[in-house]
């Protein structure tokens, strides 16, 4: 009896790190009914978590091959994501006289402390600013502060820039909503004209991942057809890292984050929803920024042009 007791406890051990590591591995082939499978692909990261428990429950049931058989699950986790915390070759050193740097951040609609966030925004010092959730009770507060640091403005919408540099020919990018959530302007830098594209893409519901699909398939295609030599795109892309709709998309930009570089919830961040891509420029000096007010972190770069 001791045996077959013994026999059971591990073959559920080591079917539940059979099933982990499958989780971390397959994530993007679990079927999005629901939103079920972009879920787990957002939470891919975390399912690590599960691994510690799972050798320790082994180890109190007296299971050494379960124990062992954690090891498998661990080691596809680090495989996937342990370079997010692993030292990685040092960036290249862009000169000040060759970049800008570049902040974004999502607002937040009901924000109760807009004054704060904008302060804190211009307190970075950045060249060029992007928001997004512009509108309501914040902007009044956002247009008033930003304005008196950066004599170059622009919106559309409800997504807005600020710039030391000139701005010209904003136009509206489509993001798949029918109001303006995206735009699109040349900045004229010391270094040349660099185009910022600023979006805010649909946000996942539940039951409801088509819209933020279809916004991504959309501007996806607008970003492979731009023209400019040296483009640069920021804003709340509502799509984590691990989404299995990112890997595929706007084929040429990049994204560059230290480490997992989360954004959301401003709180406790659990998924990196906000990006800062580019083509034809270099992404170095990544780093997530905490801003009073917001419901996610604000990200910044430095954009090399040189």
């Amino acid at each position: 009896m001791t045996s077959r007791t013994g026999n059971g406890k591990t073959v559920v051990f080591i079917g539940a790190a059979a099933l982990l590591t499958l989780l971390l591995i397959g994530h993007t082939r679990i079927p999005d009914i629901g939103g079920l499978g972009v879920a787990v692909d957002t939470a891919a990261p975390w399912l690590g978590a599960l691994i510690p428990v799972l050798a320790v429950l082994a180890v109190l049931c007296r299971c050494p091959a379960g124990a062992v058989a954690a090891l498998v699950p661990l080691m596809a986790w680090a495989y996937l994501f342990g370079s997010w915390w692993a030292p990685g070759p040092p960036s290249r050193t862009v000169p000040a006289s060759q970049s800008v740097r570049v902040v974004s951040q999502n607002l937040f609609a009901a924000n109760t402390s807009p004054v704060a966030t904008a302060r804190a925004l211009a307190a970075t010092n950045a060249d060029i600013i992007a928001v997004q959730e512009l509108g309501g009770t914040n902007r009044e507060a956002v247009l008033r502060i930003l304005d008196e640091d950066y004599r170059y403005h622009d919106e559309l919408g409800t997504v807005g820039l600020w710039s030391r540099y000139p701005i010209s020919d904003t136009s509206a990018v489509d993001v798949g909503v029918d109001w303006h959530r995206g735009l699109r302007t040349r900045i004229a830098t010391p270094q040349g004209e660099l185009v910022v594209y600023v979006v805010h893409l649909p946000s996942i519901r539940p039951g409801d991942t088509a819209t933020r699909n279809n916004g991504l398939s959309i501007l996806s295609r607008a970003l492979s057809k731009e023209s400019a030599d040296r483009v640069v795109v920021v804003g709340d892309f509502n799509t984590a890292g691990t989404d299995r709709h990112w890997s595929g998309f706007a084929p040429g930009y990049r994204d560059n984050h230290s480490g997992a570089g989360f954004t959301w919830p401003a709180s406790f961040p659990m998924a990196r929803l906000d990006h800062i891509l580019g083509r034809g420029v270099t992404v170095t000096d990544p780093s997530v920024l905490s801003v009073p007010g917001p419901d996610h972190r604000a990200v910044s770069a430095v954009i090399g042009l040189g």
